[in-house]
């Protein structure tokens, strides 16, 4: 008897950002379920435990869907942000659906599964970890079904693929979403990672995992952060690098400033262990402390002087600001009275007013056409 198409509309984001403009689920979750729905009514013997896999679930569309239409006996489930983590097991919890296993990008999330549901990434190095992942650890027979929508797909994603699978395909789209079809996986090829490179200006080596903002190079707004830390005057104390990355601002904190003690958080798993893994390369581990956390939720109020945010300012493939204002909030929070906020963020964006209404009085330290650097004074 045929499965009725699970509700995705029931899905909520909280604790992640959550507006009229931003859903749970989108178009691409539908068509992954309903395609995986085919191959499970075909072969029912991919509802067994440890069958099926889920990669790159935002809110839990997928996992639970893979529960509730697939009929799965359990899912393992990676996501790489911590709010989607929490997000799909409070949407489980409060739909009453469990048997959702949720697990890092290694071994232990692909072993053995049979039939593999992926979110494409945004960055080509994620999709072509987790497809080595896959090809290495999955059963011989595993079939990927990658998807997603039309406007953020590219040829490159399908080529990512091809150096992991012997077969790749492409559906037709639907709903102005598409999905690509693995299978027969090529163990052993490709890239490894994490990946390692120095950067000659700053001479330190940045190590990044594939889903790691910006990879192994230094984005053009942490240059321009770094540029203005000459003016900086808080140098002893407490400092915090707040959506880290790969760590680099954290480590030239620690190497510059002797006298700060570093903490360096991130909701990114992937961001997490680049940031670990680069700091340890600079053997500052006794000065940098590198945490995964929603913002600075877990850190206690005037705990530090000092902290650096180079905010996103994507929520998905959504421009807005609702995650820059909590991240402001939370260094307000944190900050000690008279502590500062260095912040980096896109010219035309024009967070000045968010910060002086969130955090204290802020003046423009450097501007160019495209990046402004401001310092914030906590109330």
């Amino acid at each position: 008897m045929a499965v009725p198409p699970f509700d995705v509309t029931a899905l909520r984001r909280h604790p992640d950002v959550e507006a009229p403009n931003l859903q749970a689920w989108d178009a691409t979750d539908r068509y992954l379920l309903d395609l995986a729905a085919e191959r499970v009514a075909a072969d029912p013997s991919l509802r067994a435990p440890g069958a099926v896999t889920v990669i790159g679930d935002r809110h839990g569309a997928l996992s639970l869907g893979a529960r509730l239409q697939l009929g799965a006996a359990t899912v393992r489930s990676h996501q790489d942000g911590l709010l989607g983590e929490r997000a799909i097991a409070a949407n489980a919890a409060r739909l009453g659906v469990d048997g959702i296993e949720q697990l890092p990008l290694g071994r232990a999330l692909v072993d053995g599964a049979r039939l593999v549901l992926l979110q494409l990434p945004r960055a080509n190095a994620a999709l072509d970890e987790q497809a080595a992942l896959i090809a290495a650890g999955a059963a011989s027979d595993v079939v990927v079904l990658a998807g997603g929508r039309v406007k953020h797909m590219s040829r490159t994603q399908t080529g990512v693929l091809s150096e992991h699978f012997r077969i790749v395909d492409a559906t037709l789209a639907r709903q102005k979403s598409r999905v690509l079809l693995a299978s027969g996986p090529v163990p052993g090829v490709g890239r490894s990672y994490p990946e390692r490179r120095v950067d000659a200006e700053l001479g330190i080596e940045i190590i990044a995992h594939g889903a790691a903002f910006n990879g192994t190079g230094l984005d053009l707004g942490t240059r321009e952060l770094l540029g203005q830390l000459h003016l900086l005057q808080r140098t002893e104390g407490r400092a915090v690098d707040l959506g880290c990355g790969t760590g680099v601002l954290a480590v030239e904190l620690a190497r510059r400033f002797p006298s700060l003690s570093v903490l360096a958080t991130d909701q990114s798993l992937a961001a997490v262990d680049s940031a670990t893994a680069t700091v340890s390369a600079a053997g500052l581990r006794d000065r940098v402390r590198v945490v995964r956390d929603d913002g600075l939720s877990a850190q206690a109020d005037d705990s530090a002087e000092l902290v650096l945010l180079n905010p996103p300012f994507h929520i998905g493939a959504a421009v807005h600001t609702g995650l820059a204002e909590r991240l402001f909030a939370d260094a307000s929070r944190v900050l000690v009275p008279g502590g500062e906020l260095w912040t980096v963020w896109n010219s035309h964006l024009g967070y000045r007013g968010a910060l002086e209404r969130l955090v204290g009085p802020t003046e423009q330290l450097h501007r160019t056409p495209k990046f402004t650097v401001t310092r914030s004074l906590a109330r």
